[in-house]
């Protein structure tokens, strides 16, 4: 009975990383889905900006680059300084690095089938060509 409360338990807590790791992963890739978060993650990886001076080279308000700025922040892609009235970013690396971990996994795994692939297309390639030079 322990070993099946044990084992329970274990599926329990694995379900939870999975579904963890896969909200990260949504809220990540979520983000990153906007050219306009994407250009303000550029402008934050030379280091900390003020949200003034994140928004100005953007044809747009000040609020609407806040939005784009909360949507990143809930994502974990940038981290809020407030210094009194006024807030400074920066950008935060963990989520990245997981999606990219995430990418990496597939990446090899597509590699992989298009190697063998590759070696397959090549082996039907000789076949024709040895079948060809019989014919003549």
């Amino acid at each position: 009975m322990k070993i099946f409360v044990a084992f329970v338990f274990v599926l329990f807590i694995f379900n939870r990383m999975v579904e963890y790791s896969s909200k990260v992963l949504d809220r990540t890739f979520g983000a990153l889905a906007d050219p306009t978060r994407r250009r303000l993650l550029a402008q934050l990886a030379n280091g900390e900006e003020r949200v003034t001076e994140l928004a100005r080279p953007h044809a747009m308000s000040l609020a609407a680059v806040s939005k784009h700025l909360i949507v990143l922040e809930k994502a974990g892609l940038v981290k809020r300084r407030r210094h009194g009235r006024v807030h400074a970013m920066k950008l935060e690396a963990k989520p990245m690095k997981e999606a990219q971990e995430w990418i990496n996994r597939y990446r090899e795994f597509w590699d992989g089938n298009l190697d063998r692939f590759e070696d397959y297309l090549n082996k039907l390639q000789k076949k024709e060509n040895k079948h060809g030079d019989d014919k003549e």
